[in-house]
């Protein structure tokens, strides 16, 4: 079997300097291992999706993510030191001897400039400080100080050293212009670099072992943790399932079956659009998925616990819109609520007009390794106890 670090060296380049793997990193946030988290965010990155060859057996050994992460970034800074970073235009004022761009007049004649033979002008100079290097520099000093390894620690701070030396300053752009990232033919080297320098910030997450100076906050990172399992789950699948005859599709629309409609319920009437749908066309099998990230039983009004019957009409809506519409497949397809849970674990099953509606939890706080495992188990066919009919 090719272990990830085999899989770096036909990522990256022929470089095979060998990264030791980590001690067991120390570390939670809530309840969930900091290890497991990295790994939600491999799944979900763009370096998993588009590389997964390479970083597929990680999960077998989590605490090793940053370390091979950074090899991963530090190869590939490497290859564009040496080519050339890639450049870009920046938006520049300055007083000249001659004109260069454009005249700002208003300044030019407040300062009274042309009197001692200069002008002030506007342009565009090409420079290596563009936000991408920008994000490349502040991703090797930020992962540095989650390594284990001091070799490969020193090694991205040297790099990052060479890059302010070359102009990149260390002002680290806003992390809005993280997923406003182009590439066109000229700059395609620059994916994998800028794809590893994202990963390496979101790894960078505060933990709550001792000497922890930052925790998360419940309001913001509960909703950033649920989008990235979302993310993680479609991400895993799309890799894990390609080889299987199974075909995903995360964040697919789902069109009404409307017969009439008023002139202005467009503007009003709510769109549907699924979190992940699995296909096998072999089974003639569709799975049809919505992640939820809370408790995936509440207090009822005759018993303890039941399952949130909100969920369950929203499944149901996702079903049944789309049966009787000439689509065989469509017509049985089933259905999954997903729920992250924390010690806890739920499988349970219905059958409601043909269609499976499965009500199942991904235990985050277990062993890493078992997270790829359930997820892939999800995909068999649910067996139920009794004979069809029975409650």
């Amino acid at each position: 079997m090719r272990t990830p670090l085999e899989g770096l060296v036909k990522l990256v380049g022929s470089d095979q300097r060998v990264v030791a793997v980590t001690e067991p990193a120390a570390g939670y946030v809530g309840r969930i291992p900091v290890r497991n988290l990295w790994l939600l965010m491999l799944y979900a990155s763009d370096l998993f999706k588009v590389h997964g060859h390479g970083l597929f057996d990680l999960e077998a050994m989590p605490d090793a993510v940053p370390d091979l992460i950074a090899e991963i970034l530090a190869l590939a800074v490497e290859q564009r030191l040496h080519r050339q970073l890639s450049t870009g235009y920046t938006a520049r004022d300055a007083v000249l001897s001659r004109v260069r761009g454009r005249i700002d007049v208003l300044k030019t004649e407040r300062h009274q400039l042309l009197q001692r033979g200069v002008i002030a002008c506007r342009f565009e100079e090409l420079t290596v400080d563009t936000p991408r290097n920008r994000l490349v520099l502040g991703a090797l000093e930020r992962i540095a100080a989650l390594l284990k390894s001091a070799g490969l620690a020193h090694r991205c701070r040297a790099l990052a050293g060479a890059m302010k030396r070359m102009g990149v300053s260390g002002v680290t752009p806003a992390r809005s212009t993280f997923s406003t990232q182009r590439f066109g033919r000229h700059d395609a080297e620059d994916r994998v670099m800028v794809a590893a320098a994202k990963l390496a910030f979101d790894l960078a997450l505060p933990c709550e072992s001792a000497g922890a100076t930052a925790a998360f906050r419940s309001d913001r990172d509960e909703v950033w943790v649920r989008r990235l399992f979302e993310h993680a789950v479609a991400g895993y699948y799309q890799f894990a399932l390609r080889d299987k005859g199974w075909r995903v599709s995360p964040g697919r629309p789902l069109g009404w079956a409307l017969t009439r409609k008023s002139a202005g319920i467009d503007k009003i009437f709510p769109s549907m659009r699924t979190d992940v749908v699995l296909e096998h066309a072999a089974t003639s099998r569709r799975i049809v998925i919505d992640t939820k990230f809370n408790a995936i039983v509440t207090e009822g009004w005759y018993r303890m616990e039941s399952l949130r019957s909100g969920y369950i009409y929203q499944l149901y809506a996702y079903l049944r819109t789309q049966a009787g519409l000439g689509d065989p497949v469509a017509d049985r397809a089933e259905g999954m609520l997903l729920h992250p849970s924390v010690g806890v674990q739920i499988d349970e099953a219905v059958e409601i007009q043909g269609h499976a509606m499965r009500f199942v939890t991904v235990d985050l706080s277990g062993p890493s390794i078992e997270l790829g495992r359930q997820l892939i188990g999800l995909c068999e066919p649910f067996r139920f106890a009794g004979p069809e009919g029975q409650s």
